[in-house]
């Protein structure tokens, strides 16, 4: 399949839409096509905002499109409202694909309105780090599906994540595509299946629009490369022990046979990203700094902590985040360690990804720190600990981006351009799930 012309339809966009805003276009879509768009209810959000799913298309096959699986990843939103209106609009694409497409723009309502603070302002880093929210480990619906076998069971579901368990148990989709994103990193993808000439595809697209390639160290160590910047999904059951969760969507898709698809985009483009030059330090080296950063951001965040624990009144989202991250995080870089193979020269990709990978922690978390201190002020909260740590923090955290920005070689990517890849991708997905190759 050719998806360079469905990827050249996709408008510009200049912000990521509020929750509101999503809702407003889906009711809009709906109503102007009542014969082609079906929007319904599915459920219900943690704080009772309703979650919604619309369904267009005819054809044996059914895929479920999963937005916003987590509240910092937008992405997703702006791509289910291109595919959305591309299948309203194009009878071939709609009725001659195969598929019926159920597709929820944000699963994780609540969250995504914590981070609405810098959805306008997509290019700005300090904006995202000042007003970025992303929830404990257990309050993330992509990690909250049950999982049932003798290794590790997990049963504490979310409501959100129920209502996509639900979905899929209802359509019993042929296709799953969880739509995520980082910041900095290239591009890559997750596949459920072992499909070189699939990745191959999806990796050509997001090349096609300019976009580097991840070819760092992987999100996860240890995980099966597929191809250049491709991976086997990691199921829960390889997961869930370390990081203390359940399964995530790609669990459930494997009940249905279903091909499961995620695709991870940066905001920004820097090319050492995708730079596999070797470098004259070693790849084990590049890792244990990138692990001392990372344990000094955690170190020095947790005596923050201790300082101002006794005087903390507000049951903040932004607090558990923050004490999550604290408690567990070096529980998971410790994964890291011991890898074998690391003996050899590390490339210019590795060595950034792990600066950047310290770069992004303390930004996100230390931002993280200063909403919960800022939610104490807000209620009233003037103890001198929390005034003092919160001045403090606010000038580490203007040190840390400062550092963050003069070591950057990076530019904003248009929002175009990764809502092209991320279309373009599932149109590929689609294809190969639906005539099973």
């Amino acid at each position: 399949m050719d998806v360079a012309p469905y990827m050249s339809r996709v408008p510009e966009f200049a912000a990521f839409p509020t929750v509101d805003q999503m809702h407003a276009e889906l009711d809009d879509l709906a109503a102007a096509h009542p014969d082609l768009v079906r929007l319904r209810r599915i459920g219900t959000s943690r704080l009772g905002e309703p979650l919604r799913v619309a369904t267009i298309g005819a054809g044996p096959h059914d895929a479920v499109i999963i937005g916003g699986p987590h509240p910092n990843e937008p992405i997703g939103a702006l791509t289910v409202s291109a595919l959305l209106r591309q299948l309203v609009e194009d009878a071939e694409l709609r009725e001659g694909f195969g598929y019926r497409w159920h597709l929820v723009p944000c699963v994780d309502p609540d969250g995504a309105r914590l981070n609405e603070g810098w959805y306008a302002r997509p290019s700005d880093r300090r904006a995202y780090a000042e007003h970025f929210y992303r929830p404990a480990e257990a309050d993330q619906v992509e990690w909250t599906f049950p999982l049932t076998g003798e290794d590790h069971f997990f049963d504490r579901t979310l409501p959100e994540t129920e209502a996509l368990m639900r979905l899929m148990d209802e359509v019993r989709p042929t296709f799953v595509y969880s739509l995520h994103n980082g910041e900095l990193q290239g591009a890559f993808y997750y596949l459920s299946r072992n499909d070189p000439a699939l990745a191959a595809r999806l990796t050509a697209i997001a090349a096609a629009e300019g976009l580097p390639l991840h070819m760092g160290p992987p999100e996860v160590p240890g995980a099966v490369q597929i191809g250049p910047a491709a991976y086997m999904t990691p199921r829960g059951a390889e997961l869930a022990a370390t990081y203390g969760v359940g399964g995530g969507s790609v669990d459930y898709a494997d009940r249905f046979g279903a091909l499961h698809l995620v695709t991870e985009l940066p905001y920004w483009a820097d090319p050492r990203v995708a730079d596999r030059t070797p470098t004259d330090r070693q790849y084990g080296e590049s890792i244990r700094d990138s692990l001392t950063g990372q344990r000094a951001l955690i170190a020095e965040l947790a005596a923050s902590l201790a300082r101002v624990k006794g005087d903390l009144t507000v049951r903040s989202p932004f607090r558990r985040a923050l004490e999550d991250f604290v408690g567990t995080h070096d529980e998971f870089i410790c994964e890291w360690e011991g890898l074998p193979g690391t003996d050899r020269p590390a490339t210019v990709a590795e060595v950034v990804g792990g600066r950047q990978l310290v770069h992004l922690m303390r930004l996100r978390y230390c931002g993280t720190y200063l909403r919960m201190l800022d939610a104490e002020l807000a209620a009233g909260n003037l103890t001198p600990a929390v005034r003092t740590e919160r001045a403090r923090l606010g000038a580490r955290f203007d040190e840390w981006f400062e550092e963050a920005e003069a070591e950057a070689e990076s530019t904003p990517i248009p929002l175009r351009s990764l809502v092209a890849v991320q279309l373009g991708a599932a149109l590929l997905a689609a294809e190969a799930a639906g005539t099973g190759s």
